[in-house]
């Protein structure tokens, strides 16, 4: 097996230094890249957008390492992105720090725009040639999420049976009028690049369970794909929401401002009334508030950051008529 770090854009900072985004490109020893591209057999796994997305980073570690575990058995190209916005990384920020910008909010990027625009630019066009991509996500510091695909109405037919295999609990299908067009995921589909938007776990923490889960199901796709000619685990039947109004959706919010303690976990099946939280208030010895289930169903999200405020998010159920 053949491995390399590549840099795909690197820009020149103040003070001699140079900020870069890098891949980690594995592939059969002895094997033509172009030709393998050009046979259909290119897996990217992309994580980073979001500096306070970690969950990604172990995924990008133990596909490395199984994949050197046992390199006789790869038959493609597997690119590797652990950190598309590498200031944010570092700086635990979810937008690119001194800029207050979201990068997933500037693709497909400009080669002759500002530093971001250009970075972005140079990221797509790298990707030209993909057969499929993962853009991994976590949830922010404030949900967790059981580990789910989301994808946009518009691209359902040619992405969906990949999100089938892909080893997650959760499809969700959304309308078309809640995409934004400038994100990663939107702009590489829109180019022809099949790409599936994984979101998982909970913002600034690393849940290694959700991890391997993941890497399992990268695994089954790239089998699917001739990537990877070893055997693979069998993928779990995914609960899929096709409803793109949004409707298969009910969400709970905070009557009060206060601190939250949940009561169950994501991934319950609840019934209508049961406690999934209540708020309480510290000073007093108050408890404030009940968060009871709406309806029926199955709680794919659950507030894990305690303190709330009048309105805030504290979980999403699926209703149990669309399970």
């Amino acid at each position: 097996m053949t491995e390399k770090i590549v840099t795909i854009a690197s820009v020149q900072l103040p003070v001699d230094e140079k900020l870069k985004i890098q891949k980690h490109r594995l592939f059969p020893k002895n094997e033509d890249e172009i030709k393998l591209e050009k046979s259909g057999r290119r897996i990217s796994v992309v994580t980073g957008i979001h500096g306070d997305e970690l969950e990604g980073q172990f995924v990008c570690y133990e596909l490395s390492k199984r994949i050197k575990e046992k390199p006789e058995l790869l038959s493609g190209i597997v690119d590797i992105y652990p950190a598309m916005n590498p200031f944010g990384i570092d700086n635990i920020s979810r937008g690119i720090p001194a800029f207050d910008l979201d990068m997933n909010r500037i693709f497909p990027g400009n080669d002759n725009g500002d530093m971001n625009e250009y970075i972005a630019s140079q990221i797509m066009k790298d990707m030209k040639g993909t057969s499929l991509c993962l853009d991994i996500h976590a949830s922010n510091i404030f949900l967790t999420e059981v580990p789910q695909i989301r994808i946009n109405e518009l691209h359902k037919d040619f992405l969906l049976p990949y999100a089938l295999k892909s080893n997650v609990d959760f499809i969700w299908v959304h309308g078309a009028s809640t995409v934004l067009e400038s994100t990663f995921a939107y702009s590489l589909n829109s180019r022809n690049v099949k790409t599936l938007v994984v979101e998982m776990g909970v913002g600034m923490r690393i849940t290694p369970e959700y991890g391997n889960q993941l890497v399992d199901g990268i695994f089954s796709l790239m089998k699917e794909l001739g990537i990877w000619q070893g055997e693979v685990s069998a993928v779990r039947n995914p609960i899929v929401s096709n409803d793109s109004s949004g409707s298969d959706v009910c969400y709970l919010n905070a009557p009060c401002s206060g601190i939250f303690i949940k009561e169950k976990n994501h991934g319950s099946t609840v019934k209508k009334g049961d406690v999934v939280g209540k708020i309480i208030q510290p000073l007093t010895g108050e408890l404030l508030s009940l968060i009871r289930a709406e309806v029926d169903g199955w709680l794919f999200t659950i507030r894990e950051y305690p303190i709330v405020e009048e309105g805030s998010l504290m979980g999403r159920i699926l209703r149990g008529d669309r399970l």
